[in-house]
């Protein structure tokens, strides 16, 4: 079978999230559902254009980002996005997307992939939404509010379960010295989607070990909702994450229960 046969289901929004968020999300969820009826998984893989961020873009990257772009321009709202960049709709609101974080994944029909979210309102992140495409399972939180779900509160590295990115070059040492210290590790490839299992206490940390792979897109959901699921989103080497439309901006993000627990993985990752 050279299609995903499984069904995109509608996301599970409750009644407080913003609309712009839910439309876009709904948007996001109805296309990807359309592309995989529609189209082969290597025609879903296949790069189609370059990225704004200056990555390549798959066909499913772009089938998605399209209606969602569809709809901010209905809302009113600017968009910030990995492969358009930035739209500007004349809005003091920007929502800030990653369209189909685990793009592999979401291509190849592993049910790891997910749209995240934020509403920036004059340069500040004020509500964030992460949807898990293939169950319909959705995180929402506003800033400066406590979410509905937390995190383990595990301090301490020794006898956790992480989730770290793949191993790239330069970073094996420090991926097995966090392996080695942890109970268990997990390689999800959607890091949108793991940071949000440390959020809701699935897992007690999440953590790019120095590659410097992540993008705006890929943290400020979790920058909000960690927070208010009482963890905490950090930079490896301590850069803050701040709004702005410049895509070549670049960091480690480390995701965990407690500051504690952030404190001593960033400790380990850097020797």
């Amino acid at each position: 079978m050279t299609k995903n046969p499984w069904p995109v289901p509608a996301p599970q929004l409750p009644d407080s999230v913003h609309p712009v968020l839910a439309a876009t999300v709904r948007a996001a969820a109805d296309a990807y559902g359309r592309a995989r009826r529609d189209f082969t998984r290597a025609e879903l893989r296949e790069e189609v254009a370059d990225g704004a961020d200056g990555t390549p873009t798959m066909r499913v990257d772009a089938l998605v980002e399209g209606a969602i772009a569809e709809a901010a321009a209905a809302a009113g709202v600017n968009l910030l996005s990995e492969e358009a960049g930035f739209l500007d709709n004349g809005s003091a609101a920007t929502l800030v997307v990653d369209p189909v974080d685990g793009s592999a994944n979401a291509s190849l029909g592993v049910p790891l992939s997910c749209f995240a979210g934020a509403l920036v309102v004059d340069e500040e992140p004020v509500e964030a939404l992460t949807v898990w495409f293939d169950t319909g399972r959705a995180w929402s939180a506003r800033a400066g509010e406590p979410a509905a779900f937390r995190t383990t509160g595990r301090t301490a590295l020794k006898g956790a379960s992480v989730c770290l990115m793949r191993p790239k070059r330069g970073t094996e040492d420090a991926w097995m010295r966090v392996a080695n210290q942890a109970d268990r590790i997990r390689v999800l490839c959607t890091s949108c989607l793991e940071t949000m299992l440390v959020a809701e206490g699935s897992v007690d940390a999440f953590a790019d070990p120095g590659s410097d792979t992540h993008r705006l897109m890929d943290l400020i959901a979790a920058l909000v909702t960690l927070p208010a699921a009482g963890g905490v989103l950090l930079d490896l080497h301590g850069r803050p994450l701040t709004f702005g439309p410049d895509l070549s901006r670049r960091w480690s993000g480390i995701a965990a229960a407690t500051p504690a627990l952030a404190d001593e993985l960033i400790a380990t990752i850097l020797g």
